[in-house]
């Protein structure tokens, strides 16, 4: 059982591993999320949210689509009535980033063990790595 402190710094690493530093990865993921949502907007096509998949590919292979935003929701009780609402996007304890998190906190807890390329990185040996987190929520080992 994880206590709620424990919840809580589970939670806190999370954010803090989506507020790296923008790499080209970055650049060309929010380049592609809206280049979709125009061409989902050209189209007529309401109701959707833009997706990018196939992202552990290189860039010219990622797929470019629209998720329909009914499938990103559920119905809650709030204030006495059912709502729907984006589902919760809880932290996975039985997931791979958290699993490779619990295997190293005792290192981490006393040595530095950070992976950050720097200042923002468009040119370099880092500038075309891939998020550590996203690679593992895809099943790469890392």
């Amino acid at each position: 059982m994880v206590d709620e402190l424990s919840q809580w710094r589970v939670l806190m690493f999370m954010y803090e591993g989506r507020c790296g530093l923008p790499t080209n990865f970055d650049a060309s993921y929010c380049y592609a999320l809206g280049y979709g949502a125009g061409a989902l907007l050209h189209s007529g096509k309401t109701g959707l949210i833009s997706s990018v998949g196939n992202l552990s590919a290189p860039v010219d292979q990622w797929t470019v689509g629209g998720t329909a935003l009914t499938a990103l929701m559920d119905v809650e009780r709030r204030h006495g009535k059912f709502k729907p609402v984006i589902k919760k996007a809880m932290v996975e304890l039985d997931g791979a980033p958290f699993k490779k998190f619990a295997s190293l906190r005792e290192e981490w807890a006393l040595k530095n063990r950070y992976i950050s390329p720097g200042p923002i990185q468009f040119v370099g040996p880092t500038s075309t790595a891939v998020n550590h987190t996203l690679l593992l929520e895809l099943g790469a080992q890392v």
